[in-house]
């Protein structure tokens, strides 16, 4: 099993967003720390629910900041990015990284960023799959052009190219002593602990060279997007396990349906990431009020502040409720409630990978606490 942390750079109530991202940041050294396998940054343009507008750049920053941690997008929105331009930077960072990058892609919402950014509605309503597709061709080829609806440009030279496994000046850097026992490869410090080591990850090797990539899916059409692409799937922290088990088994389906064979199923499944909530107390009522004082304030105020492109009705779930919700469908506990919690949806779901929104709280010093707890006192138990 692997466990990473999901970071959403959340502005609660009274902060600035100063604070929230610097909270992000030392979230995510702290992740290494504490031996998680990833960190996964989400994006959002306009509202205080999350500040960081560009996860593909807070991404950059933070594989500079580490080591051997595994940094991923959850999600670059591809309704308001140029898939080129994002391949480019995608590439560069995989190359750069040994590896540790992980390109997570969704559609997004229909908000106003689509007027913004000037993309319109049809990017998000219809647009999907080819901007989608420009992207793969980018990071798998060596030359792309397009001829789309939304996208029509001559073939051009794609650089850097994100398939190349080795650097100029010589083969990727396998795992050294260092990397497998988590110490700092300058200062010789513990950095985490070796349960959660990330084998052969510098190496940069991915079944079609390049990044991995990941599509954020909450509807049967991008479960399908993903499917028939070969792709895994990052399902939202809203799904319990049934609603995980069924849209498992559309992706199955899809997947069937395309001709593609079981054996290559069985390998993209152990990469499909399920996001989640953890909060680690004492007792379980105690994680539970911490996550109830403050998320709701923060659903409100971040949520509420969203602006749909076209006027549209938008509807928001009861802050309350929704916080309840969450606490009931996840590592929201003791150590040993925690862990219990991620094998139960391990055993029913068949995931092995986990994103957990850890800075619930709202407060920097008990996101760190809670990070370096579920390291301590919940990764040992998964086994």
């Amino acid at each position: 099993m692997r466990v990473g942390a999901f970071l959403l750079s959340a502005q609660f109530p009274g902060q600035s967003h100063a604070e929230a991202l610097e909270r992000t940041v030392g979230t995510a050294v702290a992740a290494e720390r504490a031996g998680l396998d990833g960190v996964w940054l989400a994006e959002h343009h306009f509202v205080p629910y999350g500040v960081c507008p560009n996860a593909v750049t807070l991404a950059a920053l933070l594989l500079g900041r580490t080591h051997r941690i595994g940094v991923g997008t959850a999600v670059s929105v591809l309704s308001t990015a140029h898939p080129v331009a994002l391949g480019e930077q995608a590439a560069m960072l995989h190359l750069i990284s040994g590896g540790r990058f992980t390109l997570g892609v969704g559609r997004g919402g229909p908000w106003i960023d689509l007027d913004v950014f000037g993309s319109g509605l049809a990017a998000f309503e219809q647009g999907f799959p080819e901007r989608l597709d420009l992207l793969l061709r980018w990071l798998r080829g060596s030359r792309v052009g397009a001829d789309g609806p939304q996208f029509s440009f001559p073939e051009v030279a794609v650089v850097p190219r994100a398939a190349e496994t080795a650097p100029a000046g010589g083969p990727a850097r396998m795992p050294d002593l260092a990397d497998w026992l988590g110490l700092d490869p300058e200062t010789g410090a513990l950095l985490r602990f070796p349960r959660q080591r990330r084998d052969g990850v510098a190496t940069g090797a991915h079944p079609q060279g390049g990044p991995a990539v990941i599509v954020a899916c909450t509807s049967p059409g991008g479960v399908r997007t993903a499917a028939e692409r070969g792709l895994p799937m990052l399902l939202g922290m809203h799904s319990g396990d049934e609603d995980k088990q069924q849209m498992l088994a559309a992706y199955r389906a899809a997947w069937r349906a395309c001709g593609r064979g079981e054996e290559q199923l069985a390998r993209i499944e152990r990469e499909h990431v399920a996001a989640g909530v953890v909060q680690i107390e004492d007792r379980t009522s105690t994680a539970r009020d911490s996550l109830l004082r403050a998320m709701p304030g923060w659903f409100e105020y971040g949520l509420g502040a969203h602006r749909t492109v076209d006027g549209r009705e938008r509807r928001m779930r009861d802050p309350y409720e929704y916080t309840e919700l969450l606490c009931d469908l996840h590592a929201v506990g003791t150590p040993k409630h925690c862990a219990d919690r991620l094998l139960a949806t391990a055993e029913r779901t068949g995931i092995r990978r986990f994103a957990l929104l850890a800075e619930g709280s709202g407060e920097r010093a008990a996101t760190l606490h809670n990070v370096a707890r579920l390291g301590a006192e919940v990764l040992p138990q998964l086994g």
